[in-house]
């Protein structure tokens, strides 16, 4: 049997400070634009990966969380708790340079990790977690 990552999803709060983020900053393709009820949901993957995608959607979208999971959804995003991804660069430094320059949030320079990795992170505008490590 094979199996392939194929979408990942992450909250965002703001569509457009996302795009200009992933799309912009990170270079990924925008693979969808929809809206719907004054929400809007951002499919965007990197150049090259066509069967990859990351969906920014809107956390308010599901009608089955209650207004208070609402709030606690939020607040765990502005923290930089409720959701997060891992990347992979070739050139890490370099991502790093130019992410600390569009004034991401920085969260981690480039490190050596006891663990055998060396990664960087960030957060995204709405607050997510993104990590990037040193792809071989």
């Amino acid at each position: 049997m094979e199996i392939a990552i194929y979408q990942s999803y992450l909250p965002q709060t703001d569509p457009d400070a996302a795009l200009a983020f992933y799309r912009d900053t990170l270079g990924f393709e925008v693979r969808n634009d929809v809206g719907y009820n004054g929400l809007r949901w951002l499919t965007v993957g990197p150049p090259g990966q066509p069967d990859i995608g990351i969906v920014l959607y809107p956390p308010a979208a599901d009608p089955g969380i209650t207004e208070e999971e609402g709030r606690v959804i939020t607040e765990m995003m502005a923290k930089g708790t409720f959701a997060s991804i891992n990347l992979g660069a070739k050139d890490l430094d370099g991502v790093f340079e130019k992410l600390q320059a569009s004034g991401a949030e920085v969260v981690q320079e480039p490190t050596d990790q006891p663990y055998g990795v060396r990664d960087c992170a960030f957060r995204d505008p709405s607050g997510n977690m993104i990590r990037i490590k040193q792809a071989g």
